[in-house]
């Protein structure tokens, strides 16, 4: 079976890994070698920690660990995850505040599909919750979907932030994060033509690729000089035998996160080689910066397929969306029929991944939109994951797309009072 006994060597090479430092701490942590106080034993032992804690991650779905926040009355509330849609390929989760009335502001967070689980977004909802209801789309991990649930691809994906959408009602404000930036405006346009009435008031696309050809990367390079069937053949394996999803076609993570390292390998190299001497001098932690950024970035997951081909195909190389030639279920969607729907586009500086210009490249098949219901913010020094994420998320760019979406929201009232 194809990629089967590659995905299994590939789970067997990590499973080895964890085995190793597991082993190297364990030796180096034997009390006997305190009569022999060399350093080797120390940096023995850290390099084991380490390299055990990172290759166990990579098979764990991180927790959300949002336990409270600081509500408007200054007290402490309980936050529960709660599931409101369950679906094969993904649900649709609320962050429920405890003993809080609901938040004039409705927020889905439409959360990549790209190799990491949605717990990415953690930061993005921890900086929402105080002055939002906020909605998550938590897609599931494709080694543990059955191959009798059938296909999941990018109309798939689309139809069911459709269906999310439609659950939540159009008193809804969208922000989308890289990968379904497209996908995300492609379902808002699907709604423009057959239901309009479940269209959201606001429209926020951070960082993603609506024309990647607008300002190419090393992402889009890629996407040009392979072939689908080159492509196909080098990274799509069959789950192994481990998984409930044992005989899927998929993308691995594993293989996913050796791409995202490759891109920056000399900046990993020094981040890690950096933490095994502090932990051998005892200056790390449990929670430090590295742990946190590590713990997530190493959690990976399986895409299907077809999602991933689908995706390069359509939405890189035959450029669908940019074009605005994309069908779902056979039918069009025309961008031009969304004019209700305030659309802001945010963009770093720095991206190397959505590079500025492949987002905004939104605003121009919005044709049927008025000038004053669109905006953009281009974050001076930001990297892809600052515009989300990070310090310039916190202090500049949340700030701004709160305030779009309030005003917004008061002309969207202020319209219909009209009427």
């Amino acid at each position: 079976m194809k990629g089967m006994a590659t995905y299994d060597l590939m789970e067997s090479i990590r499973n080895t890994n964890e085995w190793l430092g597991a082993s190297a701490r364990a030796m180096a942590s034997y009390p006997v070698w305190g009569l022999v106080p060399h350093p080797m034993f120390k940096v023995m032992s850290a390099w084991g920690r380490i390299t055990e804690r990172s290759f166990a991650r990579m098979v764990i779905k991180p927790d959300w660990g949002i336990r409270t926040i600081v509500g408007p009355d200054g007290r402490d509330h309980i936050v529960e995850v709660e599931t409101l849609v369950t679906r094969a390929f993904g649900d649709l989760i609320h962050f429920r505040v405890q003993g809080r009335a609901p938040m004039k502001r409705r927020v889905l967070l439409v959360a990549p599909m790209s190799g990491h689980y949605s717990t990415l977004l953690r930061s993005t909802v921890k900086s929402l919750l105080p002055d939002c209801e906020v909605y998550v789309t938590d897609w599931k991990n494709a080694r543990d979907i059955p191959v009798s649930e059938g296909k999941f691809d990018i109309e798939d994906y689309t139809l069911y932030l459709v269906d999310f959408i439609r659950v939540l009602g159009p008193d809804l404000n969208i922000v989308a994060v890289c990968q379904p930036v497209p996908l995300t405006l492609a379902a808002t346009a699907y709604l423009a033509g057959e239901d309009p009435a479940a269209q959201p008031k606001t429209l926020t696309l951070i960082g993603g690729p609506i024309d990647p050809d607008a300002a190419p990367t090393e992402v889009t390079d890629f996407g040009r000089r392979v072939t689908m069937g080159q492509l196909e053949h080098m990274v799509i394996q069959r789950v192994g035998f481990k998984y409930g999803g044992a005989g899927r076609l998929v993308y691995p993570g594993l293989m996913q996160l050796a791409s995202f390292i490759s891109m920056n390998m000399d900046r990993h190299t020094t981040a890690f080689g950096e933490q095994i001497l502090r932990a051998a001098k005892g200056e790390a932690s449990e929670r430090d910066a590295h742990n946190r950024f590590y713990d997530e970035y190493l959690s990976v997951m399986d895409m299907t397929a077809e999602f991933y081909l689908s995706t390069v195909e359509r939405v890189f190389k035959n450029r669908e969306i940019a074009r605005n030639d994309f069908t779902v279920a056979g039918k069009k969607v025309d961008f031009g029929k969304i004019t209700d729907v305030a659309v802001k586009i945010v963009e770093g500086e720095k991206d190397d991944i959505s590079a500025p210009g492949q987002c905004l490249a939104a605003l121009d098949l919005l044709t049927g939109l008025a000038d004053e219901k669109k905006a953009q913010h281009l974050e001076p020094d930001a990297g892809h994951y600052g515009i989300f994420a990070g310090k310039s998320w916190r202090d500049n760019i949340r700030p701004l797309v709160l305030d779009f979406i309030d005003t917004n929201s008061a002309t969207r009232k202020a319209s219909v009072r009209a009427v």
